[in-house]
């Protein structure tokens, strides 16, 4: 069987392996931080690791499904994916190198706020009472998050914060597009995502280049460009596990099965690197999880 065939259609009614799919996505982004900081410490900014991981992976599924060129060109749909996945990563991979780990990553997972939004308007889901009271719990725990510690208004203070809050909007676009084209050829939507990590990033960090805020990639040599190798590979398997687990589970299954990225990426910050948790990110993130949490008992109740 090919391995088109097995990413194509869904085979069974069981869950397990979109869960498990989604978990191996979860992982890699969760700790993806810590390559990314190494790499900005070797010079390579996290705008142009972001591109030159998905050339590299762009150009595996080219030479795989050459195909995929033709289809992704002739479906304007997704192109929409395009810019959500390459505004997912461009936006995330950047505030993890510069933000504090956890902050941006509960942040970024107000993702099933914005899920809940883009299902009613793309997918038609009914709005529910447990869908409005998942809204008013991630709004919640966002504030608690946001909140300084002395006074102010619970509102995103640094780049970092606004960079997480988008990549949480696009990550859910980006899933509630791949559950509506689910029926579109699966080397055409793993392309899109991965083309887009490339257009949206390198013209991101032409941009910002070219007025002086980003310096341009360094000299090859292996110090990075191995790193660099082996982060694509680890996010083409992220990136297809994902296309497989979310065309196969509600967008707002999805949403909390990707949930564990908190837990991978807040162990892996407290492990590798010097962050704490203080009690107002583990309020909000709780409120945050239990969000999320709700769209499990709505998933329940819609099958």
């Amino acid at each position: 069987m090919s391995a088109t065939t097995s990413i194509a259609a869904p085979r069974a009614p069981s869950a397990l392996l979109p869960v498990a799919a989604l978990l191996v996505n979860a992982f890699v982004w969760g700790v993806s931080w810590w390559p990314f900081r190494h790499l900005q410490g070797l010079g390579l900014h996290p705008l142009w690791a972001t591109a030159l991981i998905y050339v590299i992976a762009a150009a595996v599924i080219v030479v795989r499904w050459p195909q995929s060129v033709g289809q992704l060109l002739r479906t304007p749909v997704l192109w929409i994916l395009v810019f959500a996945s390459g505004s997912t990563n461009a936006t995330f991979n950047w505030a993890v190198s510069i933000g504090d780990v956890v902050r941006v990553v509960l942040l970024f997972y107000l993702m099933p706020l914005w899920a809940v939004l883009l299902a009613r308007v793309l997918l038609h889901e009914r709005l529910t009472r447990l869908a409005l009271a998942r809204v008013v719990l991630a709004l919640a725990g966002a504030a608690i998050v946001l909140k300084p510690e002395g006074a102010g208004w619970p509102v995103p203070s640094s780049l970092s914060d606004w960079l997480g809050i988008a990549g949480g909007f696009c990550f859910a676009l980006n899933n509630v597009m791949l559950r509506r084209e689910a029926h579109r050829p699966p080397e055409a939507r793993a392309l899109a995502m991965f083309a887009g990590g490339v257009v949206v990033a390198g013209a991101i960090a032409a941009a910002l280049g070219a007025l002086g805020n980003v310096p341009l990639p360094p000299a090859p040599a292996w110090s990075w460009t191995l790193p660099a190798l082996l982060l694509a590979g680890a996010f083409l398997a992220a990136n297809l596990s994902l296309q497989y687990g979310a065309a196969r589970l509600r967008a707002s299954a999805t949403a909390v099965v990707m949930l564990s990225e908190v837990v991978f990426a807040a162990g892996s910050a407290v492990l590798l690197g010097d962050q704490a948790l203080s009690a107002g990110v583990l309020l909000g993130g709780a409120l945050i999880l239990a969000a999320a949490a709700l769209a499990t008992l709505e998933s329940s109740d819609a099958h």
